[in-house]
C-alpha cells in the first residue's frame, strides 16, 4: 500500500492508498476505487483492496474531504461538490475508466458521479447506500439532524472504543476492526476524536438530505450494482427493499447482490464483496 496526497480542489487534498498486485496488474485490468461512507474512512476498505489486489487488480481507497487523513474544509460537502471531488481523482490517477464503489453515504456519491460523470468509469458498485434519501423518511431536515446527528465521542479512551466495536462485531476480521479505529485520531493521552467533526459531520449529512437520487437514476447510463445488506424485517428493512425496488424499476443498466450482514459489508465481507464485484467484472456486465 502506498498512501499520497492528491488536490482536488483549491485548498483541499485527499489521502489516497494505492494498492498494487505483488506481481503487477495482470494483462488489461482495470482498477478499483473504493469509496468510504459517511464518518468513515479509507482503510475500512483495506480487506477488499488487498483482495483485488491478490486478484490481479490495482486499487485506491480514499478520504472523502473532512474525513481521516484529508484536508477538512468548513464546506463545501453537497453531493455535487464531493463527485466532483472524485472525478477529479480519478482523472489524477490515470486509471482508464475504473469500477467505482461506495458504501452508504459514499454509494450515493459513486452514484452521483456516474451522473455527473458518465464517461469517468465503467462500473459503479453502491454497497448498502446509493439509494438513501432521508427527504423521503422524515418530514423536515430538522427531523432528520435530531435522529441522525452522530453521538458525540470525542474524549473517550480508545481502549473504550475498540472494546466496543469488538463486542459489536465479534465475527469481522482483524481489517474490518482497524478500520473503524481508523475513524478516529488518537491523543496523547489515549483519548480519541472523530476525524470528522460533529459540525462537518452535520453539514455532510445535510448534503445527503438535499440528494435526490431517485430523481436522476433514469439518467445513470453506466452499470449499476446494488450490494444491499439483509438485516431483517423491520420497517427500515421494508424502506430498504422499497428503495432498492424504485432504484431496480428506474436504473437502466442494474443489478442486485444481497448479502446477509452488518451495514458495513465490505468491512464484515471483505472478500465476499471482492469477489462479487470481480465476477460481474468477469461476466462482462462492467462493460
Amino acid at each position: 500500500m502506498h498512501t499520497t496526497r492528491v488536490p482536488v480542489a483549491e485548498g483541499v487534498e485527499l489521502a489516497v492508498d494505492t494498492w498494487a498486485p505483488p506481481g503487477g496488474v495482470t494483462g488489461d485490468a482495470p482498477g478499483f476505487v473504493l469509496v468510504h461512507g459517511l464518518a468513515s474512512n479509507a482503510r475500512m476498505w483495506d480487506g477488499v483492496a488487498s483482495r483485488l489486489a491478490e486478484r490481479g487488480h490495482a486499487s485506491a481507497t480514499v478520504d472523502l474531504r473532512g474525513h481521516g487523513r484529508s484536508a477538512k474544509p468548513d464546506g463545501p460537502y453537497d453531493m455535487a461538490t464531493v463527485a466532483d471531488d472524485l472525478a477529479t481523482l480519478i482523472g489524477t490517477l490515470g486509471w482508464e475508466r475504473p469500477v467505482v464503489a461506495g458504501q452508504s453515504w459514499g454509494g450515493n456519491v459513486v452514484l452521483e458521479l456516474a451522473h455527473r460523470h458518465p464517461d469517468a468509469t465503467r462500473g459503479i458498485v453502491c454497497v448498502d447506500g446509493g439509494w438513501l434519501e432521508p427527504c423521503a423518511a422524515f418530514d423536515s431536515w430538522e427531523a432528520c439532524e435530531a435522529r441522525l446527528a452522530p453521538p458525540r465521542l470525542a474524549g473517550l479512551h480508545r481502549d473504550e472504543i475498540e472494546g466496543y466495536i469488538r463486542g459489536a462485531h465479534p465475527d469481522w476480521p482483524e481489517t474490518g476492526i482497524a478500520g473503524t479505529l481508523a475513524n478516529f485520531e488518537v491523543r496523547e493521552d489515549g483519548t480519541v476524536a472523530p476525524w470528522l467533526t460533529y459540525e462537518r459531520h452535520i453539514a455532510v449529512l445535510r448534503g445527503l438530505w438535499d440528494h435526490r437520487p431517485s430523481e436522476v437514476y433514469a439518467e445513470v447510463a453506466t452499470p449499476v450494482l446494488l450490494a444491499p445488506a439483509e438485516t431483517g424485517a423491520d420497517e427500515r428493512a421494508i424502506q430498504k427493499r422499497e428503495g432498492i425496488d424504485l432504484a431496480m424499476d428506474r436504473l437502466p443498466n442494474a443489478r442486485v447482490r444481497w448479502f446477509h450482514g452488518d451495514h458495513d459489508i465490505h468491512a464484515q465481507h471483505p472478500v465476499e464483496l471482492a469477489d462479487v464485484m470481480l465476477d460481474m467484472l468477469a461476466e462482462g456486465f462492467f462493460a
